[in-house]
């Protein structure tokens, strides 16, 4: 299903092993369908993980997650996996996701990710090959300068 705000979305269907007790997915699983979505995200936008970013000398790493439940999704169910990156930042960026049973909102949160030198683990500038990739794939501009505290 289309979403105004997200040009990428990927579709996933509930598997049995990822309810609980009570029929519906188990919380956690939910940071595993966000972490699908990022992994095709980047193929979408021809960056494809790990490769297109090791070859620019350079490693991303989970800074914070934030995750919000508005409803639960149950066994073979339809999940659309919406996704995009929401801000730009020197060394970092931020991944807007939200997942929809049709057009019920059931899951939206956010993904940050730091990039640093792979051998020093340090932060150090995104790859512009990357924020253009970014820039060039997203329908709503993404944010950029530094996250607002």
């Amino acid at each position: 299903m289309a979403r105004p705000d997200f040009r990428f979305v990927y579709n996933l269907r509930v598997r049995w092993s990822e309810v609980d007790k009570q029929g519906i997915v188990f919380n956690g699983h939910y940071l595993t369908y966000f972490d699908v979505g990022v992994t095709e995200y980047y193929r979408a936008i021809g960056m494809p993980y790990p490769d297109a970013i090791v070859s620019e000398g350079a490693d991303l790493y989970a800074k914070k997650a934030e995750i919000e439940y508005h409803a639960s999704a149950e066994y073979d169910d339809l999940v659309d996996v919406c996704v995009r990156v929401a801000r730009i930042g020197g060394s970092s960026f931020q991944f807007r996701i939200e997942l929809y049973r049709g057009d019920e909102l059931l899951v939206s949160g956010s993904l940050i990710y730091v990039n640093a030198n792979p051998e020093t683990r340090r932060s150090t500038r995104l790859p512009d090959l990357l924020k253009d990739a970014f820039r060039n794939y997203e329908v709503l501009a993404p944010e950029e300068g530094s996250a607002r505290r």
